[in-house]
C-alpha cells in the first residue's frame, strides 16, 4: 500500500486551499491540454521533464497513467482517471479540515511576520463565500482562524467562549414554529448577541448535469426513492432538507441514504459528480463547480454573531469595514449563486429572527 506524505510552503500571494501534490497537478495538466507537451506549458515545465515525471509515476505505481499512442492526443488511462477521481473525492470530504489545518499554520506564521496583524477565531457553517473572505480579509491584515462546523455546533462554541465569531444561515425571517426556531433560539438572545451581515446564497438541490431525472423538489427525491446524499447532524443544510420534508409531510426516513453524509457542499456535490447519489442539497456554488446541474429551492441570509461585549473591539471593526467595502462586495458577486445584503452591517437579532415578541413598557 502506498503512503501519503503531507508537506506544505510558504507564499506571499494567496494560494489554493487544497493541498497539492505533484502527480495529481501532472495528470490534471496532461487531461485539460489532451498533450504532453501542452501539459508542459500550462505547468511552466520542460516537455522532457514532464515525459520523464510521468514515466517514472508509473514504473512507480506500477500501473499506467497515460495511453501511449503516437499521433493521437494523449489520455489518462482508466487507472490515471479513478486515482484523480479518489482524490478529488478525499480533497473534499477534508475540506473543513484542511481549511482548520490552513488556518492554524497561517495564524503562527502571522505572528511571525507581523505581529500587528489582527486574529479572529471563527467557527461557522461550511461556505465558499466564508473561504474566499479569510484570503481576502488577509490582504486586509485580519487573519480569520476558521473551523467549519454546523450552525448549531458554532453558535455553541460562540456561547462557551471557544471562538469569537460565528457564522449560520436560515431562510429570510424564519417563521415561529420551525426547526430553525427550535434550534437557534435557545442559543441567540436579544442584548446578549449581536448579528452582522455577511451574505445570501441560493441553495437547492445538486443533480447530475442536465438534470436528467427532471428533479423539482426534494419531496420528489422522497417519493420516487431516488438516491439522496445528506450533511451532518448540527448542519444549518440539514436543518433546512428537514424542514423541507417537515412542511410536505414526509419523514427523514422516507428519503433513500437519509443517513449517508458528507462534511461539506462540495462534497456533496462530488458524491452527485460521481455517480453515487441522484441529489442532494447544497449551495449553488458547489453545484457550478463540478460542472453539475442546480435546482434552486430558497435564498437563504448567512449571518455572523458575535457577543455584544466583542462588538466594537479592533478585530471586528476592522471585519465590519471589510465587509462593507464595494472591493470585498465586489469579490462576493463573483461567487455563483451569492449577493452581498447587508454586508458589514450590524442587524437587530429580533428583526432578522423574528421569534421574541416584547411587550411595550406602559408609562
Amino acid at each position: 500500500m502506498h503512503k501519503v506524505e503531507l508537506s506544505y510552503a510558504l507564499a506571499s500571494r494567496p494560494g489554493g486551499r487544497n493541498i497539492r501534490n505533484p502527480l495529481i497537478e501532472l495528470l490534471q495538466a496532461v487531461r485539460q491540454q489532451g498533450s504532453i507537451s501542452g501539459a508542459a506549458r500550462e505547468l511552466g515545465q520542460s516537455y522532457r521533464h514532464v515525459w520523464g515525471e510521468l514515466r517514472r509515476w508509473e514504473a512507480e505505481l506500477q500501473r499506467g497513467l497515460v495511453v501511449w499512442e503516437k499521433g493521437q492526443p494523449a489520455r489518462l488511462t482508466p487507472f490515471g482517471e479513478k486515482l484523480l477521481w479518489a482524490e478529488r473525492q478525499a480533497q473534499a470530504r477534508l475540506a473543513p479540515q484542511i481549511e482548520a489545518l490552513h488556518a492554524d499554520l497561517e495564524r503562527a506564521f502571522a505572528v511571525v511576520f507581523d505581529d500587528t496583524h489582527q486574529v479572529l477565531t471563527l467557527y461557522a457553517s461550511h461556505d465558499e463565500g466564508i473561504a474566499a473572505l479569510r484570503e481576502h480579509a488577509a490582504g486586509c491584515g485580519l487573519h480569520l482562524d476558521i473551523r467549519f462546523t454546523g450552525s448549531v455546533d458554532a453558535i455553541a462554541a460562540l456561547n462557551e467562549g471557544r471562538c469569537t465569531l460565528a457564522g449560520f444561515h436560515t431562510p429570510p425571517s424564519p417563521a415561529a414554529g420551525t426547526l430553525a426556531q427550535r434550534h437557534y433560539q435557545p442559543l441567540l438572545k436579544p442584548g446578549l448577541h449581536k448579528i452582522i451581515g455577511f451574505a445570501r446564497r441560493r441553495q437547492g438541490l445538486v443533480v447530475a448535469a442536465g438534470n436528467p431525472l427532471k428533479i423539482e423538489s426534494l419531496e420528489q427525491v422522497a417519493r420516487l426513492g431516488l438516491r439522496y446524499v445528506n450533511r451532518a447532524l448540527g448542519t444549518g443544510t440539514r436543518l433546512l432538507a428537514e424542514q423541507m420534508l417537515l412542511d410536505a409531510g414526509l419523514s427523514p426516513q422516507a428519503v433513500t441514504g437519509w443517513d449517508r453524509v458528507e462534511p461539506s457542499h462540495t462534497a456533496v456535490a462530488l458524491s452527485v459528480a460521481s455517480g453515487n447519489a441522484d441529489a442532494g442539497l447544497g449551495i449553488e456554488a458547489a453545484a457550478q463547480g463540478q460542472g453539475l446541474g442546480f435546482v434552486p429551492l430558497v435564498s437563504e441570509d448567512y449571518f455572523l454573531v458575535c457577543l455584544k461585549s466583542a462588538l466594537d473591539e479592533p478585530p471586528m471593526r476592522l471585519l465590519r469595514d471589510i465587509l462593507a467595502a464595494p472591493a470585498w462586495q465586489a469579490r462576493l458577486s463573483t461567487l455563483p449563486g451569492y449577493e452581498a445584503a447587508g454586508s458589514g452591517k450590524v442587524l437587530s437579532l429580533s428583526a432578522q429572527l423574528p421569534w421574541w415578541r416584547f411587550r411595550q413598557k406602559r408609562d
